[in-house]
Order: structure tokens, then sequence, then C-alpha cells
């Protein structure tokens, strides 16, 4: 019973070494990711700096809540799922705001790729509402120049499939919910590169 108490206490010290290590420590650079958990798992992705509108406008929302009460309400194997206020015939209904695009010609819609669904204005203005993840592992080039992208999956492209392969209706809403958990957190560089995301 001792040995086994002793082994414990150990175990316990090494467990709490390790968090600790984890911690960033004072003055060390971390980087805003998003992340949405779902039941079937989770997903983070890098936000990109030269998409700054968006990038803001996601963190201010996840950090909002403003996700946590809707769902992916429309997922399309080999195209997108996609989440956030619903969309109707004539449009996204609530968003809080729309935004100016960003267009970069070095981010596509590439598998994993976060862009910002939109109705069909002219203008090309994203919903602050909506988000889709690219789910095509060939990519959706066909979409670029027309739909926003500011964001990429580095974490949980697993999850980004489990969630495609779900049952749908005949509007491609999924016959259970999948429910949003949106935020976002920091993550110090050698963490990213843990999860296989190098820094440009």
């Amino acid at each position: 019973m001792r040995v086994n108490s002793i082994l414990t206490k150990m175990i316990l010290l090494f467990i709490s070494l390790g968090v600790i290590s984890c911690t960033p420590k004072q003055g060390e650079q971390t980087f805003p990711v998003g992340q949405i958990k779902t039941e079937k798992g989770e997903m983070l992705f890098w936000l990109y700096d030269e998409t700054p509108i968006h990038k803001e406008s996601f963190i201010k929302l996840a950090n909002e809540n403003y996700w946590d009460t809707l769902t992916f309400n429309r997922v399309i194997k080999n195209f997108v799922i996609q989440g956030g206020c619903p969309d109707t015939p004539d449009g996204f209904s609530d968003s809080p705001y729309l935004l100016q695009p960003e267009f970069n010609d070095s981010i596509k819609h590439i598998y994993g790729a976060v862009g910002a669904g939109r109705d069909n204005n002219p203008e090309k203005l994203s919903a602050g509402c909506q988000l889709y993840i690219v789910q095509n592992k060939e990519g959706l080039p066909r979409l670029d120049g027309d739909y926003m992208i500011f964001g990429q999956v580095f974490k949980g492209l697993d999850v980004l499939d489990a969630i495609a392969k779900v049952e749908t209706d005949s509007l491609d809403t999924p016959l259970q919910n999948i429910r949003l958990d949106v935020n976002v957190i920091e993550l110090t560089e050698k963490e990213l590169q843990e999860f296989g995301f190098k820094l440009r």
C-alpha cells in the first residue's frame, strides 16, 4: 500500500510538472487560434493576419459566445460543412453585420480552409454570423475570389470528415443537430509546431 501511495504521488508530481511546462512562460509570444468543439471532436484553425477584418470579427463573436447556441446547419460531403445563423432563400437571417471582402491570391479554398458565408449581394460582403469549412480534399478553386477564406484547420481534419458523413435531409441539414462550441485559444509557436502547424 505504501509503495502504491508513493508511486501515486510521484505520478501526480510528474503530471503537475508537465502541466506547468505547457503553460506559456511570461513574455512568451502566443497566437490566437480558432477552436470549434463538437460531439464529433475538436478542430483548431489558424487565423490569417492577411484578413484582419474577418479575423477580428471571428475573435469578437467567439469571445461573445455568439455561435454556442447554433449548429452546423448545412453539411454537404465533398463540399463544405457550414454553421451559424440560418441560411434562408432571402439570405442569412440575423447576421450582426456584414464584412468587406479581403481577397488574397495566396489564400485558397483548399481542404480544411475556413471561410465566411455570404448571400448573393453584388459587393460580396461576408455575413459575420456564418462560417464554413472546405471538406473537399481536392479543394474548391471555383470559389476563390468569390468567398472569403480567413483560416485553415491544422488539427481535427478527421472531425471535419466525420461531420461531413452525417445523414442529412433534402436541404442538407443534419438529421441530428451538430452543436457548435466556438472559442479562441492562445498557443505558442512550439505548441503550434506540436500540432503540425508551422508559422509562415
